[in-house]
């Protein structure tokens, strides 16, 4: 995965435990795809200063990642239920002429739609 998607997604999940302040820089650089010129006059430090701030929280996302694993578990849980649909798909298409069956894979595929929202 590219490092800037990655973190913006870490950022997702974990931005607002973050300052408000680290956030809304991290906002500007990862989302906002501001340079660190433009965020240093935004926020009135210097560029030096909201590189650090970036590679801090670079480091601190991470490190709630690997403590808290809640990316890994949604991928896992997407992909699982990416699953579930599949067979519940060759299910329906297998029982054709059983109402029942396709009552239930039917039931299967909408649960799974409503996990995914």
């Amino acid at each position: 995965m590219e490092k800037n998607v990655s973190i913006s997604i870490h950022l997702d999940f974990y931005g607002k435990l973050l300052s408000d302040r680290k956030n809304e820089i991290m906002d500007y650089y990862y989302n906002d795809d501001l340079s660190l010129a433009e965020i240093a006059e935004i926020i009135g430090i210097s560029r030096q200063g909201v590189r650090d701030i970036i590679k801090r929280c670079e480091k601190e996302l991470f490190y709630m990642e690997e403590r808290l694993g809640m990316i890994a578990r949604f991928e896992k849980t997407a992909k699982n239920i990416a699953e579930i649909k599949k067979i519940a798909h060759k299910i329906d298409f297998e029982a054709k002429n059983n109402k029942e069956i396709h009552k239930s894979a039917s039931d299967i595929i909408r649960i799974a739609d409503s996990i995914e929202e």
